[in-house]
């Protein structure tokens, strides 16, 4: 038995697979305390029995360490590194967020000036010792730490990524009840700032974490719990408490998990993702594995671990609408959250959110909203949305459209980031769209990007909490290793994969993996001599590899270049094939049961019918404007579209006008 538990900012996904089934449940989350909306649901499914024989393994995507860096509500923490470069964090890149104001709004730095400490210690560029630590400067440094009374210690030091000696011995001086961070083992790699940043956002947050999933993982002993990372793989809660900086896309690097997995079921094409749950709308581009990242960011701090390559915007079903002092519209990027969440929850919500736009356009229908969890307000709805209209002078019904025109218009922005911005045509790719929102926009944003194609999958209202099910356990590991190409031999860079390799193995052998069933995946970050950026090529050899670049270059710019190449970094994904999972398959309509349609009026549409999605058959085909609901989601398929039902329930939608 499995259970994959997605917590977002309004709903927690469950989607538990048993014996070749599948049941899927939402509740309303508990942000406080996250735990608590997760052991609601468990026990709404009827699996606390299952839960206390160890019967029930939990794959959990988190959104606390995502939350905790985007508020600011980290835990206080001491940042230590060498002689005269406290002030790392605090410079950065010295790059500008407005370029053109002379007089920006100042911001605070990561770390306040008096957690940043210095000792006096230095290695040069091959990790050899300039300056050795001293007895006196380590009970030094101790003493300033113990003064300060943190939480959580990040420790970077220059060519920590070369040589971790020095952050090995300062850790180990520590007192052991501050939770401890070195960035040779966070992110061995050169930048120093970029890996400061992550050496430090892993101790901020992971005290937090820590007591998150430890909290967690008691709840539902003796059955183990497995996180999602950002890089669309899992790892052992035990161990996920260590890397709360590897946990910042938990969450959404299951849907694309999960829209990957449905893509290899169904239509076998490139895809251009969207996920829009209540608070934000997450958009990405898949074509064949996952794209990773090593460019990420959250907030306004770069994130150079691995992650899933998405775009992330203030944009979901309870993004608020607004009316500025010039009469104009706004939706987002603030949202209702869960509580008290739009106003047609009936939860003491005000002001108009994007699904209350759609409640009053009569796109969701209140007898057949979350199996009648939530009964919908629209009196609620209306109150709040006549406020709006006349801010606007318009009506309510033109109010709601202009509300879903504006979210729309965020989106389809957002998908052009993901796609036309790095020279991809949409009309090449199937739009799919999944979170509890995205049915209902499909349609209109496909139109946008002029795209003919689209998906909604089964438990597409669910599907990152299906992510959790079908996603590997994984390890991501780097290594700075920068020298010339043409001066390496493959026996060198062999040696130096299979050392990371090694590390990989024995953390997934640890958390009961067969040896036999780990695969390893290596690459090279390759760039030419002088160039900043770099792109990762597969390895199998130098010479190959050399050739890889020069073709993936001219791919993503245009032209090649008759430069010499550098090896920048060497990569190592470790990981085991995912759940094999036997989703259930629908049968052929049998010819004495016709489809039950009933009629409802939908604003600026007419009389529309209403399926159940659950009735639906192998091979049936629709023609819209329709709405097919479902528990967890609803799909608007707009004039002018058709769909056709697969054997596994997916929907595919294609523009027949």
């Amino acid at each position: 038995m499995l259970l994959g538990v997605d917590t977002g900012g309004t709903f927690t996904d469950f989607v538990l697979y048993r014996g070749g089934n599948v049941e899927i449940h939402k509740v309303l989350s508990t942000p406080e305390a996250p735990e608590k909306a997760i052991l609601q649901g468990i026990q709404e499914l009827n699996l606390l029995a299952s839960i206390s024989r160890g019967e029930l393994t939990v794959i959990h995507g988190s959104t606390v360490a995502t939350n905790a860096a985007l508020e600011g509500k980290g835990v206080r923490t001491v940042f230590i590194t060498n002689t005269g470069f406290k002030d790392m964090l605090t410079i950065g890149r010295q790059t500008r967020r407005e370029l053109y104001n002379l007089q920006p709004v100042p911001t605070s730095p990561p770390v306040a000036k008096e957690l940043c400490l210095e000792v006096d210690c230095r290695r040069d560029k091959h990790g050899d010792s300039l300056q050795s630590l001293t007895e006196e400067s380590l009970q030094a440094l101790t003493n300033q730490v113990d003064s300060l009374k943190p939480d959580a210690i990040a420790i970077n030091m220059l060519f920590s990524y070369i040589n971790g000696d020095d952050e090995r011995t300062i850790a180990k001086a520590l007192d052991d009840t501050y939770f401890v961070s070195c960035s040779s083992e966070i992110l061995p790699e050169y930048k120093e700032y970029e890996r400061g940043i992550a050496t430090w956002l892993n101790s901020y947050l992971g005290p937090l974490m820590e007591r998150y999933l430890s909290r967690l993982a008691t709840a539902i002993e003796p059955s183990p719990l497995t996180i999602m990372q950002s890089s669309g793989g899992t790892i052992s809660a035990q161990q996920a408490s260590q890397r709360a900086v590897n946990l910042l896309l938990s969450g959404p690097a299951g849907g694309l998990a999960a829209a990957k997995f449905v893509r290899d079921l169904c239509s076998k094409e490139d895809l251009l993702t969207f996920d829009m749950g209540g608070t934000s709308t997450d958009v990405a581009l898949i074509q064949g594995e996952l794209n990773i990242t090593n460019e990420g960011r959250i907030g306004p701090y770069p994130v150079a671990v691995p992650m899933v390559d998405m775009h992330t915007i203030g944009a979901g079903g309870g993004s608020l609408a607004s009316v500025d002092q010039g009469g104009l519209l706004h939706v987002g990027p603030e949202s209702a959250g869960a509580s008290p969440g739009p106003a047609c929850y009936g939860q003491g919500g005000k002001q108009v959110t994007v699904t209350d736009a759609n409640a009053i356009l009569g796109r969701l229908r209140p007898d057949n909203f979350l199996g009648g969890a939530i009964h919908l307000d629209l009196n609620a709805a209306n109150q709040a949305m006549d406020v709006l209209a006349g801010a606007l002078g318009v009506d309510r019904y033109e109010a709601a459209s202009g509300v879903l025109a504006i979210a729309n218009e965020h989106m389809a922005r957002a998908l052009r980031v993901i796609s036309v911005q790095r020279g991809y045509d949409p009309m090449h790719f199937r739009l799919c769209c999944f979170g509890g929102a995205g049915g209902l926009h499909v349609c209109a944003l496909a139109e946008q990007l002029n795209m003919r194609k689209a998906l909604v999958p089964q438990f597409g209202g669910v599907l990152s909490a299906l992510g959790m099910l079908v996603a590997p356990r994984e390890r991501q590991l780097s290594q700075t290793h920068q020298a010339p190409l043409a001066e390496l031999k493959d026996d060198d860079i062999t040696q130096a994969l299979n050392k990371l390799a090694t590390s990989g193995r024995n953390e997934l052998l640890a958390e009961g993996v067969n040896r036999q069933d780990i695969q390893q995946q290596p690459s090279l970050d390759l760039r030419y001599v002088g160039q900043s950026y770099t792109i990762a090529i597969p390895y199998t050899t130098l010479r190959q590899s050399e050739s890889d670049f020069h073709q993936r270059h001219a791919e993503l710019y245009g032209h090649c270049l008759d430069e010499p190449i550098e090896v920048v970094n060497l990569r190592q994904r470790i990981y085991s094939p995912a759940n094999n999972l036997a989703l259930p398959q629908l049968g052929e309509r049998p010819t004495d049961k016709p489809l039950k349609q009933d009629l409802v009026e939908l604003f600026g549409l007419g009389n529309v019918p209403v399926v159940n999605r659950a009735e639906l058959y192998k091979n049936d085909r629709l023609k819209g404007p329709l709405l097919i609901c479902e528990t967890v989601s609803t799909t608007l398929v707009a004039e002018s579209w058709q769909v056709d039902v697969d054997a596994y329930g997916n929907l595919l939608l294609e523009k027949y006008i």
